[in-house]
């Protein structure tokens, strides 16, 4: 295929009208704000259109505005696109390529409803956070039902009321907060294909809104979810893509949570080097004093946290020897109210032991773990009981492991 790619294209009609990319943000605004019902933030700075030239992200959902402002038809801007993916190497992906097809957040057919202001996007926002604290001490299969209600009702209500631009941002704010406990809850209970679907509608809401590290927080989410569950590789993908979306001067909590995932993606990928690299820059993130001011959703992000995932990539990369120091000193000190996570750290810490050859402490590890264990409602925590059984089996002659296989003879 040959001809003009998008990049090209933009910046020479750009160019050929004298605009600077500012002025052409400005301009894309100004159509955008004007055409509603195509439901685009029209808040493009110099850096998206920058962006677009440089071939770092595509137009996509732009592509009526652009043909609009630029005075070409749709049809030779995707001409344009369709030429620049042919052509031209493979881009790191984008938040972008992530998003659902589209638009969840489009109002209904009926039209709006009633009015509504700031009192109601403060009630989501105590509702969010109250749900993010109780999914702390409930789990999965408990939990589940009332965050798909509360989620379906967030989405309801921007669609079905007025309000304005600035209350329908963080109503869009709310609702991608809401949609990330919603996955993780759905994805604890083992129900992975409808937490996919939640956060990809939330990283909807996020770019929607015009939050990029909220956006992170949702795709980096998803990224976990598919390096344990699907292709480790596509995880990669979504963890990098998730810290390009933050940025530099993200809050150093939530560029330190996104980099734990790109480590955690690169664990499970295989890529030891590059995930020991990530670990590191997570550490580094977390000590920046510079970032903007942290989000409600980073408040459990900590020291600790980002020493049981360093222990947890030791442990997966068959290095005992560095994990089972640090998950000890954490655990001495870890809320105990918090069950699901102490096991899940515990797990850690016992195929570590069994690793390290030494299966008395890992069975007397694995044991305290199965206790703790959240009655059936995680199905993380009954994952990890498998993984932690099936590492005690080479040491099924010594007693105490003998002893645990025998009361937990499922792995």
């Amino acid at each position: 295929m040959t001809g003009e790619t998008i990049r090209a294209m933009i910046s020479r009609l750009r160019k050929a009208r004298g605009w600077s990319q500012d002025r052409l943000a400005e301009k894309l605004n100004e159509v955008a704000r004007d055409l509603p019902t195509l439901g685009l933030n029209a808040s493009l700075g110099r850096q998206d259109v920058y962006r677009w030239e440089a071939g770092k992200r595509k137009p996509r959902e732009w592509l009526p505005v652009l043909a609009t402002v630029l005075g070409v038809s749709r049809e030779e801007l995707e001409t344009a696109t369709a030429v620049e993916e042919a052509t031209a190497p493979a881009e790191p992906r984008t938040v972008d390529d992530f998003l659902p097809p589209d638009d969840p957040f489009a109002p209904l057919a009926d039209g709006p409803g009633r009015r509504i202001g700031r009192s109601t996007v403060v009630d989501l926002a105590n509702r969010v956070h109250g749900l993010r604290l109780a999914d702390d001490v409930v789990y999965g299969r408990d939990l589940i039902g009332r965050a798909r209600r509360d989620l379906r009702s967030a989405v309801d209500l921007f669609r079905t009321t007025t309000h304005t631009e600035a209350v329908g941002r963080d109503l869009l704010r709310g609702i991608a907060e809401l949609a990330q406990i919603v996955g993780w809850v759905a994805s604890d209970a083992g129900e992975y294909a409808e937490a996919e679907k939640v956060y990809r509608l939330g990283l909807s809401a996020a770019q929607k809104a015009g939050d990029g590290t909220l956006a992170g927080q949702l795709l980096g989410t998803l990224a976990y979810q598919v390096a344990n569950q699907g292709d480790p590789r596509e995880a990669v993908d979504m963890a990098v893509a998730a810290v390009d979306a933050a940025g530099p001067d993200a809050p150093p909590r939530a560029r330190a949570l996104f980099l734990d995932r790109v480590a955690w993606a690169h664990t499970r990928a295989d890529r030891p080097q590059e995930a020991i690299q990530a670990l590191g820059k997570a550490h580094e993130a977390l000590t920046d004093e510079h970032g903007a001011d942290e989000p409600v959703w980073t408040y459990w992000v900590s020291v600790d946290e980002l020493e049981v995932m360093d222990a947890r990539v030791y442990t997966e990369l068959h290095r005992p020897l560095r994990a089972v120091p640090l998950l000890t000193q954490v655990l001495d000190r870890y809320d105990t109210t918090h069950a699901r996570e102490l096991a899940l750290y515990l797990s850690w810490l016992a195929v570590a032991y069994a690793d390290a050859n030494e299966p008395e402490e890992a069975a007397t590890t694995a044991e305290r773990m199965l206790t703790l264990s959240t009655g059936g409602a995680s199905e993380r925590t009954a994952d990890r009981a498998r993984v932690v059984l099936e590492s005690l089996k080479p040491f099924r002659k010594v007693p105490e492991v003998a002893a645990l296989l025998g009361e937990y003879p499922a792995a």
